[in-house]
Formats: structure tokens, sequence, C-alpha cells
């Protein structure tokens, strides 16, 4: 027995989310979410359950990230399972705040190195400050640049994604439609035939019972003789 599918607008349904976030949610958690011959994305019951969990958590405050740690643990938990990961929740918390404390550190760390070596190529006090500010404020707008970039090549294609499930949808119900009125049609044509050859066959009938009527003799009365005798 094949699997049932589910297009997102479905599957958004049954985890009662809005399909956007289930896309969000693919690309944060890095969900493999399989598609159709058009590269649609459909889902199954095993991700709508794996999405249902998802969603609980969140609203258990979990973050993202710490979601995606025990991602594997997620495929197939029960109430039991999700009670021992309820209880870890500040350790996952916790975790992921200190990887992004780090993070931050690490890239506070080389833009004082980057600082350092510029201050180190310049004698003059005040071009450094000067020109370390205007580099700053270039490689913000490239960072900027990129993610607003980033942005719409991604709305871009979610949005032509949206586009193409719509117009299939509308391709899928128009066929249904031409079908189903072409059923109607075809319906109501042998239908007046068929009253057609029983009305022709109810005139003949009725011809066939006309003609014998005229063709019918009626008997012929004998004529009494002059000479017979009338009976007393």
């Amino acid at each position: 027995m094949s699997e049932k599918r589910y297009i997102i607008s479905d599957a958004s349904k049954q985890v009662e989310v809005e399909a956007h976030v289930l896309r969000y949610w693919e690309d944060e958690l890095s969900l493999e979410i399989p598609r159709n011959e058009m590269g649609h994305r459909y889902y199954t019951d095993k991700n709508i359950k794996l999405l249902k969990n998802v969603k609980y958590l969140k609203e258990q405050g979990f973050q993202l990230k710490a979601i995606k740690m025990i991602l594997p643990d997620l495929q197939d938990a029960d109430d039991n399972i999700l009670d021992v990961v309820l209880k870890r929740k500040d350790e996952l918390n916790n975790k992921v705040m200190e990887e992004e404390h780090l993070l931050e550190n690490s890239s506070t760390a080389i833009l004082s190195m980057q600082e350092t070596t510029s201050s180190s190529q310049n004698s003059s006090v005040t071009p450094v400050i000067h020109t370390t500010s205007e580099e700053k404020m270039q490689q913000f707008q490239i960072i900027l640049t990129e993610i607003i970039a980033n942005a719409v090549r991604q709305n871009n294609q979610e949005l032509e994604q949206n586009i193409e499930e719509r117009i299939s949808n509308t391709i899928l119900k128009q066929v249904d439609y031409l079908m189903r009125t072409n059923e109607e049609r075809e319906e109501l044509r042998f239908k007046k035939l068929d009253e057609t050859i029983r009305a022709v066959q109810k005139e003949r009938m009725e011809l066939a019972a006309t003609s014998e009527f005229t063709t019918y003799e009626k008997p012929v009365k004998k004529k009494r003789s002059l000479f017979s005798k009338r009976k007393k």
C-alpha cells in the first residue's frame, strides 16, 4: 500500500501552523521533506508527526537550535520520550546560548585582530580610526546587502512554488470540471437519443395498429331470399 501524501496546505492544517512556518522549520532544522515529480513539497504521515512534535516543543519554550540537537529522537517520539526531552529543556537552551556566546566572542576577536593589523600598518592615530570606521560600515553594508539578496531569492523561490502549486490545483480543478461537464452532456445526449428511439417505436406501433384496423374486413350479411320462410 502506497504512503499517503499531503500538499503543504493540507500539512499546515494538520500541524496547525501557517505554510511559511513549515518552510522556515524545514530550513532551520535541515529537514528532508520529499518532493514530487514537479518539484513541489509533499508530506507523509511521518513528516507530519515530526512537525507536530516540533510545534509542541516550541510551545514549551524550546529554541529551534535546541530542537535540532535532538531531532533524531523526535522522529517517532511518543509521550514518554517527549516528557524526557522536556526535562532537558534548560540544559539544551543553555547549550545553544553558550554556542552563540562563543560565536560572538570569536567574531569580536577576529574584528579585533583585523583592527590591530590595520593599526600596525599606519603610523598616524587619527587616520586609522577614520579608516576602521569606514571599513566597518562597508562590511556592514555588504553583509546587509547579502542578507537582503538572500531573503529576496528565498521569497521569490517560495512565491514561485506557491504559484506553481496554485496553477496545478487550478488546472486539475478545470480538468475535473470539463470531464464532469462532458459526462453530463454525453448522458443527456444518450437520454435524448433513447427518448427519440422510444418515440419512433411507439409511432410505428400505432401506425401498425391503425393499418390492421383499416384492412380488417367486416363480415358480409347474407341477404334474405324473398322466398325464404320467415320464422314464426
